[in-house]
């Protein structure tokens, strides 16, 4: 059994403030790249539909 992990408040705020950051830059260089649009943009990818399941993807 292996310890359990211990991560201090500040190193936990700090992560959750980095991964904030990443998404902001991440919807904003969206956002940079398809304007004008109507359409908005999304930080995350959705998962698979039903009929992507018999895709091969390659790369």
């Amino acid at each position: 059994m292996s310890a359990p992990r211990t991560v201090s408040k500040a190193a936990s705020a700090a992560e959750k403030q980095a991964e904030k950051r990443r998404l902001d830059d991440a919807l904003e260089e969206g956002l940079e790249e398809t304007f004008p649009g109507s359409d908005s943009v999304s930080v995350t990818q959705p998962a698979p539909s039903k009929g992507d399941r018999n895709v091969k993807r390659v790369g």
